[in-house]
Parts: structure tokens; sequence; C-alpha cells
């Protein structure tokens, strides 16, 4: 199959945001009083679903979009902080050139998005369905897909989670994961008919030819 379309997920896929992630989630563990993660359980940890972690941190559903919102304003604080994997800049350029439409799909802002992606990245990428529920991906995936008047079978979701590939494929869109993000390789393949990416290049090589 030849896709014409690439629906980027961003923290994890994009954006080396883990470090940081990290770092600022376990500092909100005593004001919305949840468990920390230590970093003997870190490797564990991203084995699992979105559903499966809130569940263990003792995270109550109700003050998850409390955390998220908290989380995305203290970002915006400290875009400086978060880098872009190696290789990303070059794939958007070479995805530009073969013509493959490409949009970012994502929990965070558009502001926090685009700082971080710069200028040059930014104009290089058509959609931006961004501030997107943790639970909410496969309904924004349909609205993505039918704005961009994109024909399904040409599209490819790429992701780091779980809820990634899940959504995707509820939305009847083909999916491939991310080594490098939050989730595991080894537990990422096994919810994509695809071995996951391990550089960038392989993406553009995958999508260009």
């Amino acid at each position: 199959m030849t896709y014409r379309f690439v629906v980027f997920d961003f923290d994890g896929t994009l954006a080396d945001s883990f470090p940081w992630f990290l770092r600022t989630f376990n500092g909100l563990a005593g004001k919305y009083r949840f468990r920390p993660i230590t970093p003997d359980e870190v490797d564990a940890l991203r084995g699992l679903g979105s559903r499966e972690l809130v569940a263990h941190l003792q995270l109550p559903m109700w003050k998850v979009p409390m955390v998220t919102a908290e989380m995305r304003r203290r970002m915006t604080e400290q875009v400086p902080e978060i880098p872009l994997f190696e290789g990303v800049d070059r794939l958007l350029v070479r995805l530009h050139e073969h013509g493959i439409e490409t949009a970012v799909l994502t929990s965070n802002t558009r502001e926090n998005v685009q700082r971080i992606l710069g200028p040059h990245n930014t104009a290089l990428i058509r959609h931006f369905e961004c501030g997107v529920s943790i639970f909410g991906k496969e309904a924004r995936f349909r609205k993505l897909v039918r704005r961009a008047r994109a024909d399904p079978a040409r599209v490819l979701c790429v992701g780091d989670e779980i809820r990634d590939a899940q959504a995707a494929a509820a939305a009847g869109l083909a999916f491939a994961g991310v080594a490098w993000g939050y989730t595991r390789p080894d537990v990422l393949a096994l919810h994509s008919k695809f071995a996951p990416f391990h550089t960038t290049g392989e993406i553009g090589d995958m999508l260009c030819g």
C-alpha cells in the first residue's frame, strides 16, 4: 500500500519529551495525590496502556483532565527544554518533497507543538489536530481524515503509545509504531502489522522509497 497522508503523534514520536514528562509528572504527585513513578519501575510501566498506567499510579480518572491541563501549562513555560528527536527535520522535508501530506494529532496544545517544531517544520505540516483528550483520539482521527478529504486506505498513523494504535485501528486506519517513545517497542509491535521504526530514516524509506 502507498500511503499519501501521514498523521504523527507528537510527544514521544516527534518530540523527545519523556524525560521532561517524568520529571514534571512526578512533581505533581503530591499536589494531586497520586503515586510518583520510581526509576526502577519505568521499564515495566512502559509496557502498560494508558488506563492501566493511570490505575497503577492510583490517579482517579476525574483528576486526569486537571493533571493534563497543568502539564500543558508547564510545558508552555519550559518549551526550550524539549528537543525534537534526531532526524525529524529531515524526515518532514523528505515527505514534503515527495508530495506526502502530513498532520500532527496530539493531546498537547497547538502553541506548544509549533514552538517545539519551529517555524520551518511547522510550515511543512498541513494539518494540526491538538488538545485531544487522553482517550479521544479515535473521533479526532475520523474528523481529521474527513477534513483533509484523505482516502482512509492511504492514511498511516505513526505513534508511540498503545492508545495511538488502538484509536487508529478503531478509526479504520493503518498504524506504525516508533521504538524510541513512551511505550516499549516489543509491546507496541503487538498492536501493529508493521515492526516498529527504529530511526526516522526508516519512516522516510518506507513512505518515500
